[in-house]
């Protein structure tokens, strides 16, 4: 394994409220680097008191749901969000997430869980 390099291979994957989670373990407390896989969306609102949540969106489509706002996102299109504000987010969507200075979840506060049902795509 090369030193500047980290494969989405040798990387972990976890499933965190509905999203599959790649963690790249780059072992850097300025930031962290994380691939995510959203076929519904993510059912937590959550914040970070900390750290500043910067998403890409690569390919699909969604709604980002910031205090409340409701924000429609797309591929190629950027969300960041500065810390102390409520987050949660609906779609389908593959994204790159950089949370700056890294993530520690002591951080990270669970405001409530999402139901499915709030989602604009829920299909009864």
């Amino acid at each position: 394994m090369h030193q500047y390099k980290k494969s989405f291979s040798d990387s972990k994957t976890i499933n965190k409220y509905g999203v599959d989670i790649t963690l790249y373990g780059m072992n850097d407390p300025t930031v962290n680097v994380v691939y995510e896989d959203v076929k519904d969306g993510h059912f937590e609102e959550f914040l970070n008191i900390i750290s500043t949540i910067t998403w890409f969106i690569i390919e699909g489509s969604g709604t980002f749901v910031i205090n409340d706002e409701k924000i429609p996102v797309a591929s190629k299109d950027i969300i960041s969000v500065p810390p102390n504000h409520r987050i949660h987010y609906f779609g389908n969507m593959k994204m790159i997430l950089i949370s700056t200075p890294a993530y520690d979840q002591t951080n990270e506060r669970h405001i409530r869980d999402v139901k499915k049902e709030e989602s604009p795509y829920f299909k009864k």
